[in-house]
């Protein structure tokens, strides 16, 4: 019977010491791959158990297949879910940046994002578009920022990635762009000038 304790304890002390780690880290929403390496975990049917066993103890929540969360999908920064849907390099740009430094006064209903595919998809409330960039230009850091754990381009980085896309794209108050900047940005990445 104290062996059945004992065994009991140290899984406890195993779940207490597997949430401290991500509590660390300041993960909220992860893949399962992220926990096996974090975790060290290398069966996957131990990982799986593992997991199942986690989300039916309401101790992480199952948004879809292989992804995880300590929050529920409404909890979480739309931007930051659509990037670990992606499950790839990934950063936020274009209309997204653009709605939010007012430079584009449209509503926007889906978040953009700027990867190496090309598709829509949703989650919970939230729409995304991702646009495909070819990786020369995609892997190039200049503009980019990172913000809360998430890759987001600057202003100027935005513009440019909204004209390599569309040159001839209307700017509803364009004299909010700083248009040198744009242009510095459009030669660092190899973008044409426009």
């Amino acid at each position: 019977m104290s062996t059945v304790k004992n065994n009991q304890k140290g899984r406890k002390g195993s779940y207490k010491e597997r949430f401290v780690q991500l509590a660390k880290l300041g993960i909220l929403v992860f893949h399962a791959s992220d926990l096996a390496n974090l975790w060290q975990i290398q069966n996957p049917n131990t990982l799986h158990t593992t997991l199942k066993r986690y989300a039916r103890e309401g101790l992480i929540i199952r948004i879809q297949r292989g992804l995880y969360s300590l929050l529920p999908v409404e909890k979480i920064d739309p931007k930051l879910l659509g990037l670990k849907v992606l499950h790839r390099y990934a950063y936020i740009s274009t209309e997204t940046v653009l709605v939010q430094a007012g430079i584009i006064f449209q509503s926007i209903p889906q978040i953009t994002l700027i990867s190496s595919v090309s598709q829509k998809f949703a989650m919970g409330k939230n729409q995304y578009t991702c646009r495909k960039l070819a990786d020369k230009f995609l892997f190039n850091d200049a503009g980019i920022v990172s913000e809360q754990g998430m890759q987001i381009a600057t202003v100027e980085r935005a513009v440019a990635d909204l004209l390599y896309f569309n040159p001839k794209y209307y700017f509803d108050a364009k004299n909010l762009i700083n248009w040198k900047k744009v242009r510095t940005i459009q030669k660092q990445v190899g973008y044409p000038q426009t």
